[in-house]
């Protein structure tokens, strides 16, 4: 994801996110680690699912 996509994710300005980088890197940090784990937690949920799936295939 470029900054731009972050930036229209959370609905802000490009440069308001480079601001953060620069003068607030402990939100930075912050808000990169909750998208971090947001990916963490749908790439999860889905290798989940897919589990499962395959589990319910080889059952039958």
């Amino acid at each position: 994801m470029t900054k731009r996509d972050i930036a229209g994710y959370l609905g802000i300005d490009t440069k308001t996110l480079y601001n953060w980088e620069n003068d607030k890197p402990n939100l930075y940090k912050t808000v990169m680690k909750g998208l971090a784990y947001d990916e963490i937690v749908k790439l999860t949920a889905e290798t989940s699912e897919k589990a499962k799936e395959l589990s319910d295939k080889f059952e039958k």
